[in-house]
């Protein structure tokens, strides 16, 4: 139910989806159990925000548009705080810590140009990590964090070893008011309770990742002899010690390949 004087805007990214099957496709992916914690990023003009509360989610939402808060505040003045808190504020700069004090699902059709923070975000600065996060966005972007060997890259690789990676629905462009250039496409990330490989250290792990990928089309040899500051020679031996070829790029590997290659290293 969007207000008519209420326009979407292009300098913040704004496509609104309204349709009703889509958004509940995106309420599905999130397996939503009445009473569960949602943080929505982004709430526009509050059409997900209804069907979380639908599926009987407590909803905390943060909208970035000051001109939008209103019209949510008008639309959902019968929903108490115990049901629904908004908040103005940008998920760029947001403090999680509240809402991380206890167990937590994300769920938001976000801005395409957003994503890229918002999943360094769900990697890196969060500590209390959500349980599940559902996120409509670019379907290539979709596809590229939940890509296999061979096409991998440093946000796949984030994104992988923290979550279990899958894809959902594609939601078509002409569904959002205005229509983007693009499809767009459910992006469903299951946190592991269970690290995927115990006492490790992350930083070391992600060092020798961002090192891997420093020069996207250049072989292992290279960019780990660069990126690590390690002679050729000492690259091509590591490098056969786990199996790896030194010409093999770093989008080939699997996060396992990676994980030989810090265990090697440390």
């Amino acid at each position: 139910m969007i207000e008519d004087y209420l326009q979407p805007k292009k300098s913040k990214g704004q496509h609104w989806l309204t349709d009703n099957d889509a958004l509940e496709s995106i309420c599905n992916s999130a397996k939503l159990k009445p009473g569960e914690q949602v943080f929505e990023i982004g709430p526009g003009t509050g059409e997900l925000t209804a069907k979380l509360l639908e599926h009987g989610a407590k909803v905390t939402a943060l909208e970035y548009d000051p001109e939008l808060i209103p019209a949510l505040r008008s639309r959902f003045k019968n929903i108490g705080e115990d049901k629904l808190q908004l908040l103005e504020g940008d998920i760029r700069t947001y403090n999680f810590t509240d809402i991380s004090r206890s167990d937590y699902k994300i769920v938001a059709n976000i801005p395409f140009y957003l994503t890229a923070n918002l999943m360094r975000r769900l990697t890196d600065d969060i500590a209390s990590k959500p349980s599940t996060v559902v996120l409509l966005v670019q379907k290539e972007v979709a596809e590229r964090v939940a890509a296999k060997p061979g096409a991998m890259s440093i946000i796949a690789v984030a994104a992988q070893f923290y979550y279990i990676v899958e894809l959902g629905p594609v939601v078509k462009a002409e569904l959002f008011i205005p229509p983007p250039k693009v499809d767009s496409q459910v992006l469903v990330m299951t946190y592991r309770k269970e690290p995927l490989y115990p006492d490790i250290d992350t930083g070391l792990f992600f060092r020798i990742v961002k090192a891997g990928f420093s020069q996207r089309r250049k072989t292992l040899l290279n960019t780990l002899s660069s990126g690590l500051r390690m002679s050729r020679n000492e690259v091509e031996t590591l490098l056969q010690q786990v199996n790896i070829q030194p010409q093999t790029r770093a989008q080939s590997l699997n996060l396992d390949n990676w994980f030989d290659l810090y265990q090697a290293m440390y």
